[in-house]
């Protein structure tokens, strides 16, 4: 089937490969490996940004760095170097943070230090001196930092916004955040045709980075439906991108946030379902295929998954029925019993008595 991006509605085409549609950032890239006692141990070149910042890649990013007053989205866990308490992470929250470069907290001005320095897509290692952090009084509300304290961040840019003078989110109006977003979903489309996934997939995070659940839950009627109209294709395009990646945990994460908006979604179904077969849930995708069937039942992509599955299970079986061949042994066919030639032979003797016997009777009479 032909690689297709979603727009509400198209059909599935030959492959199954459509749609594409993306919630939060966590379910794509999913939580970065981490140290249990503390930031990440890395072995990369220290860059010095500023006296009281340096940074070391942990992965590369890609395209331009950001310019002042572009709308970063970033995920972070933050540390205290004395202690190595971690005090703040976005993982965890499931919300990217959004900065304004030049337009940061004074508690973040090394964070946002190191962030100008970074691509679309790169993850490091900051370490920032406290005189850019919380200074000398620290925080005792939330987050909880103690005074002079140096401060590490593990940190990765989703992508940024070179928008007008820093208009962040929660200045824009509804249709600015759904129009600023839905740029966001076709710049990822056009990637995604490219087979560029990943630079898709950051796209698509944008997107939805405009449309949280703080902001979805405010809208109603026909603005919740043009929201969605942007946001589940962005999720669903994830998913087919994270399935090329064979990533299927994530694609089915993706596929199901859909599904919580739109129950008989028949790609996010078929998606999930495609998922799942591949790490071998097979009662599950066969679950989803024939409720995406439901939906579509002349969709050729659909008729073959299951097929397919049905092929899977046959060759299972009788791969079952070999092993417990080999196990108890070939099946014994029963002996034919022998033949007590003695009593053939009575038996032929009667036999031969009654024939002779009744054709001396015949001549008598």
């Amino acid at each position: 089937m032909e690689d297709v991006l979603d727009q509400q509605s198209q059909p599935l085409g030959q492959d199954g490969e459509s749609e594409i549609v993306t919630e939060d950032a966590t379910f794509v890239h999913g939580e970065p490996p981490q140290d249990a006692n503390g930031p990440p141990k890395v072995d990369s070149k220290v860059e010095v940004l500023h006296e009281k910042v340096t940074k070391q890649i942990i992965k590369e990013g890609h395209g331009p760095i950001p310019s002042k007053y572009s709308t970063c989205f970033l995920h972070y866990r933050a540390w205290t170097q004395s202690t190595r308490h971690k005090f703040e992470d976005t993982w965890d929250e499931q919300r990217p943070l959004e900065m304004i470069l030049g337009k940061e907290k004074k508690e973040m001005t090394g964070l946002a230090i190191g962030v100008s320095s970074m691509k679309s897509g790169e993850r490091a290692l900051l370490h920032v001196g406290w005189e850019l952090g919380y200074g000398k009084e620290g925080s005792f509300s939330f987050p909880n930092v103690p005074p002079l304290a140096d401060i590490s961040y593990e940190v990765e840019l989703i992508g940024f916004d070179e928008t007008k003078e820093g208009k962040a989110r929660g200045d824009m109006t509804v249709e600015e955040r759904i129009g600023a977003a839905d740029r966001r979903k076709m710049d990822g489309n056009a990637l995604f045709k490219e087979e560029k996934l990943e630079e898709a997939m950051q796209q698509y995070e944008m997107a939805i980075a405009y449309m949280g659940d703080d902001f979805m839950f405010q809208l109603f009627g026909k603005y919740r439906d043009m929201a969605l109209a942007v946001k589940n294709p962005c999720h669903l395009n994830i998913a087919a991108s994270l399935i090329k990646l064979k990533r299927y945990e994530e694609a089915i994460g993706q596929c199901s946030i859909v599904l919580v908006e739109d129950e008989n979604n028949v790609k996010a179904l078929f998606r999930r379902g495609k998922a799942r077969a591949e790490l071998g849930q097979t009662d599950a995708a066969r679950e989803d295929f024939l409720k995406a069937r439901k939906f579509a039942p002349e969709d050729k992509a659909i008729a073959r998954e299951l097929r397919l599955l049905a092929e899977h299970d046959k060759a299972v079986y009788q791969k079952q029925k070999e092993i417990y061949k080999g196990i108890f042994g070939p099946t014994l066919e029963p002996k034919p019993k022998r033949n007590n030639w003695l009593i053939v032979i009575w038996h032929w003797l009667l036999s031969l008595f009654y024939r002779v016997f009744r054709r001396e009777r015949h001549k008598a009479d």
